[in-house]
């Protein structure tokens, strides 16, 4: 099975066990880096943070299948967040933070298959990240 398959069913498994992850991930991004919840309010009812959750994901997922809208997408939010005062270690953290949420949502159903999966994910993502990152020096 591929990458991009054992992410889409970690995915389906996440959402049959605890719903929407939205909350759960932003709770954990504000505990790891508290600065950044000042950038949400407003956004009282959790669409922006839904919305940015969603693009996430989706672009992970487009790593994993080597997409090349993938590169482009996380260099351009690489770019936007930069230009807020979001560092580059912050914004890779969150992809960090997102599987974290997803790998205890899951517990023992979390593969050694589907954590190698998500961890060739996060470091595609990271090498995009640090790419752009170094284009823009």
């Amino acid at each position: 099975m591929d990458d991009r398959a054992l992410l889409e069913i970690s995915l389906e498994r996440v959402a049959e066990r605890i719903g929407d992850p939205v909350p759960r991930v932003y709770e954990a991004l504000f505990a790891a880096e508290p600065q950044l919840r000042e950038m949400f309010v407003g956004d009282p009812t959790g669409s922006v943070r839904g919305e940015m959750l969603h693009r996430v994901v989706d672009t992970l997922c487009d790593v994993a299948a080597n997409q090349p809208y993938a590169g482009g997408m996380i260099a351009a939010a690489w770019g936007n967040h930069h230009m807020n005062g979001v560092s580059t270690a912050q914004f890779q953290r969150f992809f960090d933070i997102v599987v974290r949420v997803f790998r205890e949502a899951l517990d023992a159903d979390w593969t050694p298959q589907i954590d190698a999966a998500w961890r060739r994910t996060l470091q595609r993502a990271a090498a995009i990240t640090a790419q752009a990152a170094a284009n823009a020096d």
